[in-house]
């Protein structure tokens, strides 16, 4: 051994090498000070720096004790050397003064300096010469006094003492250690390492020892630690524990502890530094105090400091807010700079607090410990050692046990301590039960308290009152502590005596001490000034009240410091409580009736708060009030009132909350459920639930649950009789305490979800849980995500998942793990394993009645695991879905599970996506499910790692299935199939393939079963490819389709595939894009499925529908996105020849040149197939517009020439069988202006049978249309001409006028130079002798009248002229009617303006008297603001027959000349109609002249007018000489009974009438006798309305009675009578009588079947319409009109709407052959009558309209109204709104239509449709309307 090792010890050693090696430089420069002649450098460059030292130390040695000691002094003068290591040194080797020798060092120093090694001290620069130390060993001297001056003191003041009054031991012998459990930061590493290791006792933090709040082996752990209890946890006890165990000699590690206290530090008001904190406020050493200090600071890791009552302190401190080591500063910021070491660096610092927001100084890395009380163990330990008498000890403990309420309270370590005070008194002398019955609550316990420290129970009243106000004011002011002056001496002395105050000494600042008091505890203080409110005169119940609220204990993110009221409501509820009543009562000395009042005030406040909703910790504080006052009515009433769901989230839960929340819950009716969350909870809290059988839903997730937790929740549950959801996530529970909650849950019967997550869960632990699944009839859910599960665990559960009946679902997705179960009525029984064999056959069977699904998704499952699933799956039930994707399987893996699928009874989809597939993978997946008949699709796509087969159940499975529920949550969505039964899908994309593999792929694609769809797009063929495909396709079957995009085609493969339309079959379609590279060939839409949610159902009607008519379906070519240059368009017409027709071809090339347009149409002529031809997005030139207008004289097959915007044009064709009929041509937004008109009029002269020509979104201008009207007569057009939106004006307006008499086919030409700017010219295929024109908004001004005038006059032809809004005035009007003339002929003239509604028609007949020509006719209506004159030509005047008529006039002499004028103008007027005007007497008394002179008057109208009564007896007078009168209607006029009188009497003498309209005419008894009367006469009455005007039964027999004596009648409305049953009879008698009747409208009455039977047995032969809607018809009238009607040739319109056919709808043999709207509307119609109605509808070959809304239809019966669709070629409308139909009915409505039906509209608004599904639907068939209004925009929403 070295000379070194044999002086210093071999660990000493260690520590020097160790110390000299971290200053390499140093050691370096002191070995060539003290051997400036040797080089200890050169060849030690390969030794270790541990060696080199080693070296270095020999050398030094080696040159004697003088050198060697005076190195040893420069080592501790100049390096941080530890102190015992220094003191080590210098005492051996050293040579300085005041060092001790080595023995006496260690009879010193030994006891006091087992320091830490690793605390060092700043050294000084290397570079400094060796100087001289203090003498350390006075240093060390001081230090030794005052460490053991400060035990001493702690012994003194924290040590044994005698009994204080009212406390039988002391609290040293009483003391019981309350839970701890470590909180947010890790646990200390020994701790920790029990956990690793499964100690029980410390898995979860519970049960720790208070000495691991400074454990000495957590060196790396954080050294400050809050220790966080609620109030009466014992956190101040806990702390002085600390002090006296250490003052014990229990806390060997630290040399030096102070204990500080907040409320205490409040005092203080000056900065204070370090020093002075700690030796002025707590203990001043004897001298030496900076010797001290550096000790202390030298020695930092060996201090203790703890700061009680952190919540108290008054300042704030932030984040960043610290001292120096020398600077003052606030109590808080010293315990900042403590807690973040810049003070006392290394020293331990341990601070209590209640729950709440920490300080921000405090640093992240604090321990945070919990205080949780006592559980029921330690409250029985407390009992034991408090009573020292053993009989007295037997009796606490037998009431504690006897009573759970009174256990449960002590379980706060104050109020056991109170409870033992008050059994000491109240035991002796009392019986069994009768103590703990008087300490029912806290508030009791501290009133016996009292009691129990009062002489003989005397109570002073005055000094108890005293104290009450004092702690009552201290809490106000935030007051704990009071001084001498605050309380007076009696009560001091009173306070003192009773241990109710205690007094100790505190310093203030340096020098001051000061004697203070404080009640013995916080709570103590509460309970007083809760007294003193109760009890004090001074207080009224409004003051009282104001103190009863609820404090929200949601302090973990709102409040640093606690209130000092929080508890003062809990102790008011106490008092207000009946137990209480006597306690106040003895105390004030007041009769019971004052007590009582202020006691009720506090329960109806408390009232008050439990009906409000409550946050989570309000609820828990009111139900401690309501708990204290012991009121069951009040408990019933909070506990009604909370809400069924009820969260406590972030705020501690203890045992005591959760059992007052349980004592309340007693209390209630309804199930709750109650969810905690980051609550951290007592360990034993969940004992408090203990027989609550109201709460239905109970969830914990709080990383603070333990084994302990678990634990006490196991015993619980049992009692819980109600549960049926349990969650516990999130938290530390480990094997122990998920084996006692595996043995609870057997004992839960009625669980329904149990919810497992995030648990840190083993493989034993889940499937210990697994297993108790059949021991729970009622679950439907198991959740055991996010905890730690291994392969071999997971095939454990699939096949417990695969064997056990109920369970339907189990899935695992990475960290999730999810069991569902079924509903017991799809539970099978269990499986019993009996032997014989037929006994599990029939367990097999029943296993197959069932089905499951299976996802085990990124479970990192291989091929071996595989075979083990294979073999698990083959005799498990039906399969819904297995999906393995995202593990491991490669090839191999993937080939077995698609061999083995068709025996795995899968019914859904099978997704093997993500598991390494390769391209040859592929092939050998697919080979694996060639003749797999069940297979419905197959989608891989190796780039987007996608492997899915879905497959659908055989027929034999179906039909057992189909009694099976499915099954619908949340967790297993439903597969969409968009596919039928009977057809499969392909899709291999993004795979890969190239041309090399097709051979392969189309072997292996030749077997598959019912292939339809194909998918190869995203792989790389190529034309090569491109080319063998077409080969091989003939070979696959019929598809339906195939996609071939993304696979690198050139144009050259387009024309290889167009080939294909002559070689397969199945081929309609082909869509080529180039750019894109979309490729699709695909089948006939038609017999595809729509609803993309799932495959359509089938229905009966379905199979006729398919059988419909066949036509030639067309065959599409389209190619877009690509060039066409003139060869590339020879070469594709030449592919098209051969293709079978017809064939519709569609391109896109961006840009056509006009070669390539002259090309592709020079070759159209050759393809006679070619039914289409259509140009999308494509740029053309202007010259493109006469290649194809002269395209018209080049193919006679062309229909439809549309070339809109020189970028879309079609082509339509006829084919050769087509008979010929007009052409259209459309040249739309082209540009074409003036110039452009004579050539393409040129052209289209060619055109001989030219129908409609549209040239509107042009530039012709006014010039332009100039030139094409001159142009107009040589061009052959027969329909018509639109050449809107021109920019013409009303230059054009009158060229047209002026140009119509050359324009000879002309019937009809309009302009509107308003916002439609429209302009539009009808042509006939001969001379029209009649012309109409248009014009609207014209803005014609008086400059336009002489023209406009010139043009009328000279169109002869033009017999009609409307003129709206064309800004035309009054005098405008009388203008041109005086400039119009003729030479014969008649002109109608119609003005549509606003002057008209507001003229008047004394000014509008003024305008009538300056007309030209004879006027005929007169219309006005002011309503429609409109004026209508028919003028006759040459104007004829007889001046004697005006003289003779003048004479009958009686008009004042301003209006003479009027009346001459008009009798002058209107001498032939035939036809008067006034309409919705207002008319004052003198007008009605000028139409009575005008009537009077009227011979020739044939019809006139007054409907909806307002006229007096004196203008009624006018009009009448006038009419009653109107003997010639042929049509009179005077409808919708508002009179009453005199005024109807008055012109019933015109109807005298109106032999000639021929038409009567009386409608909504007041009809009475007297007029109705008037009316019958006068149509006696008229028998030439050919139409007669009577609607509206209730004449009842008996109106209807009167008329019963004249109608077969009007022989002519053709028309009668009687809608809305009031008709029974009598007068319909006798109506449908009379009725039959008029042969020539052609309309008949009898709805709205009641007049039922007879009416219609009578109507059947003579129906008139004439007949066109019968209405008969709402007439409460049934079954019986309907087919007995049926067979009446049946046959009819006349009957244009039938409706029966409203009235209850079901089963009744008339059903004909021979059909109407005219029939053209009929209207069921509302006739209660279902699929039943569907049937034979629709076959009714064949019959009806003019039909064009039906309604059927309102009914009860379905897609049967749109089943069979799309299969009659094509054959019924005028139909326009069919309304299916509010019916049952469903989007496969709407289908089949679509494909209906398809089949060439001419209808414009179906309605299916309101019908069973999803909104999806109708857009879909609208989508491809834009007749369906799904909207409430027609035509709206989108789809409606389905019901």
């Amino acid at each position: 051994m070295d000379p070194i090792s044999l002086q210093l010890d071999t660990e000493n050693l260690g520590w020097l090498v160790s110390l000299l090696s971290e200053h390499p430089e140093w050691l370096s420069a002191k070995v060539k000070f003290f051997l400036p002649n040797k080089d200890l450098g050169s060849g030690n460059e390969a030794l270790e720096l541990r060696q080199t030292v080693s070296l270095q130390l020999r050398e030094l040695h080696a040159q004697g004790t003088a050198t060697w000691q005076e190195f040893i002094n420069c080592v501790c003068m100049e390096l941080d050397v530890p102190l015992d290591l220094e003191v080590l040194l210098l005492s051996t080797w050293g040579h300085g003064e005041g060092f001790p020798s080595p023995s006496e060092a260690d009879e010193e120093s030994q006891p006091e300096s087992q320091l830490h090694h690793g605390l060092k001290r700043p050294h000084q620069s290397c570079e400094s010469s060796p100087c001289p130390k203090q003498s350390r060993k006075q240093q060390l001297e001081l230090a030794k006094k005052y460490l053991q001056l400060l035990r001493t003191s702690a012994r003194q003041r924290y040590g044994d003492k005698l009994p204080g009054p009212g406390q039988p031991l002391s609290s040293r012998q009483a003391y019981v250690p309350p839970i701890l459990q470590w909180g947010r930061t890790t646990a200390p590493f020994d701790t920790q390492e029990g956990v690793m290791m499964g100690d029980p006792k410390t898995e979860d933090g519970a049960d720790m020892s208070i000495w691991d709040l400074v454990n000495t082996r957590a060196e790396k752990g954080p050294r400050v630690t809050v220790l966080l209890g609620k109030a009466g946890m014992g956190k101040t006890t806990l702390a002085r524990r600390l002090c006296q165990g250490w003052a014990d000699g229990h806390l060997h590690r630290f040399q030096a502890l102070f204990f500080f206290e907040f409320r205490q530090l409040n005092l203080v008001t000056s900065f204070l530094t370090l020093p002075q904190l700690l030796f002025d406020l707590y203990l001043s050493p004897e001298a030496g105090r900076d010797a001290v200090f550096q000790y202390l600071e030298e020695n930092a890791n060996e201090v203790l400091l703890i700061f009680d009552g952190l919540e108290e302190a008054l300042a704030s401190c932030s984040s960043g807010e610290t001292v120096g080591p020398e600077d003052p500063g606030s109590a808080l910021a010293l315990f900042a700079s403590l807690c973040r070491g810049k003070l006392l660096p290394g020293c331990w610092v341990i601070a209590t607090s209640r729950p709440g927001k920490l300080p921000a100084c405090l640093p992240t890395e604090a321990a945070i410990v919990h205080m949780w009380g006592f559980d029921g163990p330690r409250v029985e330990e407390y009992v034991g050692r408090f009573f020292s008498d053993e009989l007295l000890q037997k009796s606490a403990l037998a009431e504690l046990r006897a009573n759970r309420h009174l256990q449960s309270m002590c379980a706060v370590p104050a109020l056991c301590q109170v409870a033992c005070l008050c059994l000491c008194r109240l035991l002796p002398g009392s019986s069994p039960g009768q103590s703990s019955a008087l300490l029912s609550t806290v508030t009791q316990n501290y009133a016996q308290m009292v009691l129990a420290l009062s002489p003989r129970g005397y109570l002073d009243a005055e000094s108890l009152l005293g104290l009450s106000e004092l702690a009552l004011l201290g809490l106000q002011t935030g007051k704990v502590i009071f001084s001498a002056g605050d309380i007076p001496p009696s009560m001091m002395v009173f306070g003192i005596a009773r241990g109710l105050l205690t007094s100790f000494c505190i310093y203030t600042g340096p020098g001051h001490q000061e004697t203070v008091y404080a009640f013995t505890h916080h709570s103590l203080q509460e309970f007083f000034a809760a007294l003193y409110l109760m009890a004090s005169p001074k207080v009224d119940k409004d003051t009282l009240v104001r103190y009863v609220t609820l404090n929200s204990r949601w302090l973990l993110r709102t409040k640093s410091r606690p209130g000092l009221l929080d508890h003062l409501p809990t102790f008011l509820a106490g008092l207000a409580s009946r137990a209480c009543h006597s306690f106040l009562s003895r105390l004030m000395q007041k009769d019971e009736v004052w007590v009582g009042t202020k006691q009720a005030a506090v329960v109806q406040a408390l009232r008050k708060l439990a009906t409000r909703r409550l946050t989570g910790p309000k609820v828990v504080e009111l139900c401690h009030c309501v708990g204290e006052t012991q009121e069951a009515e009040l408990a019933g009433l909070m506990a009604q009132s909370l809400p069924d769901q009820l969260p406590f989230h972030n705020f501690p839960l203890t045992y005591v909350d959760l059992a007052a929340l349980t004592n309340i819950l007693r209390h209630r009716d309804a199930p709750i459920h109650l969810d905690f969350e980051g609550c951290p909870p007592e360990p034993r809290c969940p004992e408090a639930l203990a027989g609550c059988g109201k709460v239905e839903n109970l969830s914990f997730k709080s990383r603070k649950c333990g084994d302990a937790f678990a634990e006490a929740l196991s015993r619980s549950l049992p009692t819980m009789g109600s549960l049926k959801k349990l969650g516990l996530a999130g938290s530390k529970i480990t094997a122990r305490g998920i084996s006692h909650l595996v043995q609870a849950l057997p004992s839960c019967p009625y669980l329904e979800e149990v919810s497992f997550q995030d648990n840190q869960l083993k493989d034993q632990e889940v499937l210990n849980i697994v297993e108790v699944l059949s021991c729970l009839p009622q679950l439907r859910k198991l959740d055991l995500s996010r905890n730690n599960v291994s392969v071999t665990t997971l095939l454990c559960l699939t096949k417990v998942a695969v064997t056990r009946p109920s369970i339907k679902m189990l899935q695992v997705r990475k960290e999730d793990l999810v069991i569902l179960l079924s509903p017991p009525t799809e539970n099978a029984a269990e499986p019993q394993g009996s032997p014989d064999l037929q006994g599990n056959a029939s367990q097999r069977k029943e296993a197959r009645g069932r089905s499951l699904t299976l996802r085990l998704q990124n479970c990192q499952l291989t091929v071996q695991d595989v075979e083990m699933l294979i073999a698990q799956l083959q005799e498990g039930p039906h399969l819904d879905e297995v999906d393995l994707s995202g593990n491991q399987l490669e090839d191999e893996g993937c080939q077995r599970m698609a061999e083995a699928a068709p025996q795995l009874h899968i019914t859904g989809k099978l997704d093997l996506s993500d598991n390494g597939l390769s391209v040859a993978g592929v092939h050998r997946v697919l080979s694996a499910v060639s003749t797999c008949r069940t297979l419905a699709d197959l989608h891989i796509s190796l780039l987007h790692k996608t492997v899915v087969l879905t497959f659908v159940p055989k027929m034999e499975e179906q039909e057992g299935t189909q009694g099976r529920v499915p099954v619908l949550d949340s967790l297993v969505p439903q597969m969409p199939s968009e596919l039928p039964l009977h057809s499969s899908r392909i899709r291999l994309t993004y795979c890969g393939l190239q041309a090399q593999h097709l051979e392969q792929l189309c072997t292996a694609l030749r077997g598959s079963c019912s292939l339809s769809h194909l998918d190869l797009s995203g792989n790389a063929l190529g034309d090569e490819g491109a080319t063998q495909l077409a080969q091989q396709l003939p070979g696959l079957g019929t598809l339906q389709s195939l996609n071939l995009s993304e696979n690198g085609f050139s144009l050259d493969t387009a024309f290889s595939l167009a080939q294909c339309f002559s070689t397969v079959q199945w081929l309609f379609h082909v869509n080529v894009s180039f750019e894109s590279q979309v490729v699709i060939m695909r089948g006939d839409r038609r017999t595809r499925d729509l609803s993309a949610g799932g495959s359509l159902p089938e229905f009966p009607a379905r199979a006729q529908f398919l059988r419909f008519g066949q036509r030639c379906i067309p065959r599409s070519f389209c190619l877009t996105e690509c060039p066409l240059e003139p060869l590339s368009v020879t070469r594709l017409c030449e592919t098209l020849e051969k293709c079978p027709g017809p064939l519709e071809v569609k391109l896109s090339c961006g840009v056509l040149s006009d070669q390539s347009l002259d090309a592709l149409l020079g070759h159209l002529p050759q393809l006679p197939q070619l039914s289409l031809l259509q140009l999308n997005q494509t740029e053309l030139s202007p010259g493109s517009l006469f290649l194809l207008a002269n395209f018209f004289s080049l193919c006679p097959r062309v229909q439809k020439v549309d070339l809109r915007s020189l970028y879309h044009v079609t082509l339509h064709f006829r084919s050769n069988e087509e008979q010929k009929g007009g052409r259209c041509g459309r040249f739309t937004g082209c540009g074409l202006s003036q110039e452009h008109v004579e050539p393409l009029c040129k052209l289209l002269r060619k055109c001989e049978d030219l129908s409609q020509l549209d040239l509107s979104a042009n530039q012709l201008g006014d010039d332009g249309l100039r030139c094409l009207l001159e142009c107009l007569p040589r061009v052959p057009i027969s329909g018509s001409l639109d050449l809107s939106h021109n920019g013409i004006s009303q230059e054009s307006a009158l060229c047209l006028v002026e140009t119509l008499p050359s324009c000879s086919r002309v019937r009809e030409a309009s302009v509107n130079l308003g916002s439609q700017k429209s302009f539009w010219i009808h042509f006939s295929q001969q001379e029209e002798a009649g012309k109409m024109l248009r014009l609207s908004e014209c803005s014609f001004g008086p400059e336009h009248m002489p023209r406009l005038a010139t043009g009328l006059s000279q169109a002869q032809q033009l017999t009609e002229l409307t003129l709206t809004r064309c800004c035309l005035g009054l005098q405008d009007l009388t203008v041109l009617l005086s400039l119009v003339t003729r030479p014969e002929g008649l002109l109608s003239l119609r003005v549509e303006e606003p002057w008209v509604g507001r003229a008047g028609v004394l000014a509008l007949l003024k305008i009538c008297t300056q007309a030209s020509g004879n006027i005929t006719e007169i219309s006005i209506s002011e309503t429609q603001q409109q004026l209508c004159i028919q003028l006759e030509f040459p104007r004829q005047e007889n001046p004697e027959a005006v003289a003779l008529r003048l004479s009958h006039c009686d008009l004042e002499t301003h209006h003479s000349l009027l009346v001459r004028q008009l009798m002058e103008t209107c001498t032939r007027l035939q036809q008067l109609s006034l309409s919705q005007v207002n008319l004052c007497d003198v007008s009605s008394l000028l139409l009575q002249s005008l009537l009077l002179a009227l011979s020739e008057l044939k019809k006139f109208r007054l409907a909806s007018c307002r006229v007096s009564s004196q203008g009624l007896a006018h009009l009448a007078f006038g009419l009653s000489h109107c003997h010639h009168l042929e049509e009179l209607d005077l409808s919708n006029n508002p009179l009453g009974k005199e005024d109807t009188k008055v012109l019933m009497g015109a109807l005298e003498g109106k032999c000639w009438l021929k038409r009567l309209d009386l409608s909504n005419f007041l009809l009475g008894g007297p007029t109705l006798a008037v009316l019958t009367e006068g149509l006696s006469h008229m028998t030439r009455l050919q139409s007669l309305c009577l609607s509206y005007n209730q004449i009842g039964d008996t109106g209807a027999q009167h008329l019963a009675a004249v109608l077969p004596g009007l022989p002519e009648l053709r028309k009668i409305d009687l809608s809305a009578n009031n008709i029974g049953l009598a007068g319909g009879v006798q109506l449908a008698e009379s009725l039959t009588l008029c042969k020539h009747l052609e309309e008949l409208k009898l709805g709205c009455n009641a007049v039922g079947n007879p009416t219609a039977l009578g109507l059947a047995q003579g129906l008139p032969q004439h007949l066109r319409v019968l209405h008969l809607p709402s007439s409460r018809l049934g079954p019986e009238g309907a087919l007995s009109l049926g067979q009446a009607l049946d046959g009819c040739p006349h009957l244009e319109e039938i409706s029966l709407a409203e009235n209850s056919l079901a089963g009744g709808v008339p059903h004909f043999r021979q059909g109407l052959p005219l029939l053209r709207h009929i209207d069921l509307v509302s006739c209660d119609i279902d699929n039943q009558t569907a049937k034979p109605l629709t076959a009714n509808f064949v019959l009806c070959p003019a039909l064009e309209e039906i309604l059927l809304s309102w009914n009860l239809l379905g897609d049967e019966a749109a089943a069979e109204l799309a299969r009659v669709l094509p054959r019924m070629g005028r139909l326009k409308r069919v309304d299916l709104e509010k019916n049952r139909i469903t989007a496969h009915g709407a289908w089949l409505l679509a494909e209906g239509l398809a089949q060439g039906s001419g209808i414009q509209v179906i309605r299916l608004w309101n019908n069973p449709i999803p909104a999806d599904s109708a857009q879909r639907l609208q989508s491809q068939e834009p007749r369906l309307d799904f909207a409430f209004f027609h035509n709206q925009p989108q789809a409606s929403r389905g019901t």
